[in-house]
């Protein structure tokens, strides 16, 4: 079923609760368009304050995301983001805790941890999370409404290369280690079962609200 905005908007108002905070996930594989979606939902709410995290502003280090090999796909599933961060710093105190939070336990810019000054949300916010791994097991339960977006591996190559202008041969070797740490992921959560919605997001422009069973991660991980 084709979708507008507008549609997934009432969707998720209508499947989170009101009168507190609600932590959204936007979930999906790499280049399926996390980032763009989360903030054009965040642009279409307007009947609350909307706040957007990144799931990459809480990576590990590189020492500690590569410590298994640049190209390993058991470190990127396993070690690349710094979870007990995430979720004592960000989703628990914005689910149901003090309100007090910090945006991010990783600098993008120096590649270091680091500790952001503290924010404080409205008790009405809407949180939207987006990023890659937001089903797995540790985080399942801090949502209350989630979307996957689906994507087959060989767009999001191409988008890859087009997005991040590189060269195909390096792609590659980043689409062994990426591509790998997603079939775990598709294996130990099956995020298509586990999310809300379920949205083909290969045509940007043309969403479509898809059946879990018709999602091409299931189909991958059928194959595998």
């Amino acid at each position: 079923m084709e979708v507008d905005v507008e549609t997934i908007v009432d969707g998720m108002l209508g499947g989170i609760p009101v009168g507190r905070r609600a932590l959204v996930a936007i979930d999906g594989i790499g280049a399926s368009g996390k980032t763009a979606f989360a903030d054009l939902l965040a642009a279409r709410v307007s009947s609350r304050p909307v706040l957007v995290l990144h799931a990459d502003d809480f990576f590990n280090p590189s020492d500690v995301r590569h410590g298994r090999g640049r190209n390993s796909p058991q470190g990127f599933w396993l070690d690349a983001y710094n979870y007990p961060a995430l979720i004592s710093t960000a989703l628990e105190p914005l689910g149901r805790g003090t309100a007090t939070y910090r945006e991010a336990s990783y600098d993008r810019r120096t590649g270091e941890s680091f500790s952001p000054e503290p924010r404080t949300a409205p008790p009405d916010a809407i949180v939207l999370v987006e990023g890659t791994f937001l089903h797995r097991d540790e985080l399942v339960a801090q949502w209350d409404f989630s979307v996957y977006l689906d994507i087959p591996f060989e767009v999001a190559a191409r988008r890859m290369i087009q997005r991040d202008v590189l060269p195909p041969d390096i792609v590659r070797g980043l689409m062994q280690r990426y591509l790998g740490a997603q079939r775990l992921y598709f294996a130990n959560a099956r995020p298509w079962q586990r999310a809300s919605v379920v949205m083909d997001n290969s045509d940007p422009l043309a969403p479509v609200i898809i059946p879990a069973s018709e999602a091409s991660a299931a189909r991958e991980s059928a194959e595998q």
